[in-house]
């Protein structure tokens, strides 16, 4: 850190005086912007990985969760992810500037609407390291200052990756203060972010549904809520054996410390017995604790008696709830009441009921026949994404460089007045 502030409120001062000439920059200069960022990573790996080995050591020493240390942990190959991610970021069409509508008044005066950068975007997060460089190649490449908030857990390997990042953008000619964090300021950095309002254009919490409860309840910066993913998979009673295995065994086990991975899987009484045996069996065989209802518990082995807590429960682990519904109605009554309206699915070979559940089901992202591991930023092709909304305002879903930008209207005449 090369700057001279001592405070967290003279950081995002300057970040709000780099945002300035930050939003200026050209399509090209974020780009090589973003490329020297790139390999800045690549050159501190070394530095940034013995740094995130002794936040790991702390947080197994101080109790971390297996979830959050996974979530924590980058290796050489991880950090090599993180450079890559950055440059398919720089590879992005530019979201500044782009004419959104155009009108000429009766009068003759010519209007546009351009999408123009916030300013200063400001994220508070835990344990996420990931979520340090995605957010400021995001924010830069969308012409915007950014300010770190990433928690106690990830501050050795966060530091590490700031210095990388602001040195490149120095070595760049472009302001270093367009990164800040206030990590080092604990929790009252922390809260002075979310108090920043008029510093701080908006703010997007990441972390668990404490933290972002935290985060909306008590700033006072405008926040793009990123919700808690008590994500739900339905087998229907048409479901085949096959999908429903595969889909959910995916969904559980190719991550399940994010908040895409499903949490609850509603099984069609129709399909119950044909379907419940061999999806347990499958979970267990990838090591899955199956928390389950007493008609899963007597269709299936090994199965720990669900209760009323698991249906809303986001483990981030190994571990399902599975209970057995009536039918579709059923099933969509027990999303309404426990679904956080981040993702769900349907497995099913029934186009009606698909077109229902899309239609019916309110969360970010609805699917049939796919695994709700998809709802992610590089999937839909994005890149890296600052968070997934589960709000309804602005930014819903994935949120990629479109979502880090405004509007404003640009209205050009030849001296015409008011009558």
């Amino acid at each position: 850190m090369t700057t001279t502030a001592t405070t967290a409120r003279e950081r995002m001062l300057l970040a709000k005086e780099a945002s300035r000439s930050v939003g200026l920059l050209t399509d090209a200069a974020k780009r090589d912007a973003l490329e020297a960022i790139a390999r800045a990573i690549e050159s501190a790996a070394g530095d940034i990985v013995a740094a995130n080995v002794e936040d790991l050591e702390r947080g197994r020493s101080t109790g971390l969760s297996v979830a959050l240390q996974d979530r924590l942990r980058l290796d050489e190959p991880r950090v090599a992810a993180l450079a890559a991610a950055v440059r398919e970021v720089a590879e992005l069409p530019d979201p500044v500037g782009r004419v959104l509508d155009t009108r000429t008044l009766a009068n003759g005066v010519a209007l546009t609407k351009v999408a123009v950068p916030f300013g200063v975007v400001g994220s508070i997060y835990e344990a996420r390291p990931n979520v340090t460089v995605d957010i400021a190649a995001l924010a830069l490449r969308s012409g915007n200052a950014v300010v770190l908030r990433g928690g106690t857990a990830a501050e050795r390997t966060n530091a590490a990756l700031v210095r990388a990042m602001r040195g490149a953008l120095a070595d760049q000619g472009i302001d270093p203060e367009a990164i800040q964090t206030v990590d080092d300021f604990g929790r009252e950095g922390a809260r002075e972010l979310m108090q920043a309002r008029g510093i701080v254009d908006v703010l997007v919490p990441r972390g668990s549904a404490q933290l972002i409860e935290t985060v909306v309840t008590e700033s006072s910066v405008p926040v793009i809520e990123t919700g808690a993913g008590v994500v739900h998979i339905v087998l229907d009673s048409t479901a085949r054996l096959d999908w429903a295995r595969d889909i959910v065994v995916n969904a559980k086990t190719q991550r399940p410390s994010v908040c895409n991975s499903v949490e609850t899987v509603l099984v069609v009484k129709d399909a119950a017995a044909r379907l419940v045996p061999p999806v347990v069996e499958a979970l267990r065989d990838s090591g899955v604790t199956v928390h389950g209802d007493e008609t899963v518990s007597a269709l299936a082995s090994d199965v720990v008696p669900a209760t009323d807590e698991d249906w809303s429960t986001e483990y981030l682990s190994l571990d399902i709830a599975m209970r057995v519904v009536d039918d579709l109605d059923e099933a969509l009554d027990h999303i309404r009441r426990y679904s956080t309206h981040h993702t769900e699915s349907i497995i099913t070979d029934d186009p009606t009921h698909a077109e229902r559940f899309l239609a019916e089901v309110d969360s970010a992202v609805v699917m049939a026949n796919a695994s709700t591991r998809f709802t992610d930023g590089g999937e839909f092709g994005f890149g890296a994404e600052v968070g997934i909304s589960t709000q309804k305002l602005h930014a819903r879903g994935p949120m990629g460089l479109s979502e880090l930008t405004s509007t404003k209207w640009l209205a050009r005449g030849v001296g015409q007045v008011r009558d």
